[in-house]
């Protein structure tokens, strides 16, 4: 059966103990920048059991919680069996490491925050880098002074991605 939830509320942060064996190693720092700029907008999962409230998910939150002077914190309790916390601990950690992000929602959310990414993870280097208005050194804009006519020049280049170093010249296909 399941985790079945039982309530949602504010609990004192010593109330709560952190799972054991949590595998995860969370950026504390980044989430008390962002507990700064937007204060707690997920709830702990935390389960409930004879010893205390254990807390499945949002492990790293507490602790920035706990660093940010926070009393409480905004728990959903649930009950379930060893098998099931585990379960939700590794779930937790893992299951958003399998998501991609599609670059041209991203792009479109990022520039509606005015260079204000306080708080969200990304940096202004970062998000200049994805949207490509930081260039690696070496590489042109897409169209900057192209001529499907003109050879390559002949020069090495790095892939900013892998490093792998190549002559264009002799990268290029018939076809």
């Amino acid at each position: 059966m399941p985790a079945q939830w039982i309530e949602t509320r504010e609990i004192p942060l010593g109330e709560l103990t952190p799972f054991p064996g949590n595998a995860r190693r969370g950026n504390v720092e980044q989430i008390r920048k962002s507990i700064r700029a937007n204060g707690q907008y997920r709830s702990l999962v935390v389960r409930k059991t004879d010893e205390g409230l254990i807390i499945l998910a949002g492990n790293h939150t507490f602790q920035a919680l706990g660093a940010e002077g926070s009393k409480t914190a905004r728990c959903e309790v649930i009950d379930c069996t060893d098998h099931e916390a585990r379960k939700i601990n590794l779930a937790d950690n893992r299951i958003p490491e399998l998501a991609v992000d599609d670059a041209d929602a991203l792009t479109e959310l990022l520039s509606y925050l005015d260079d204000d990414y306080e708080g969200t993870g990304w940096t202004e280097e970062e998000v200049n880098r994805f949207v490509g208005l930081d260039l690696p050194e070496g590489f042109k804009e897409f169209g900057a002074d192209d001529d499907p006519g003109d050879e390559p020049a002949a020069r090495e280049v790095t892939c900013p991605a892998c490093n792998h170093t190549f002559d264009p010249r002799e990268s290029r296909t018939s076809g």
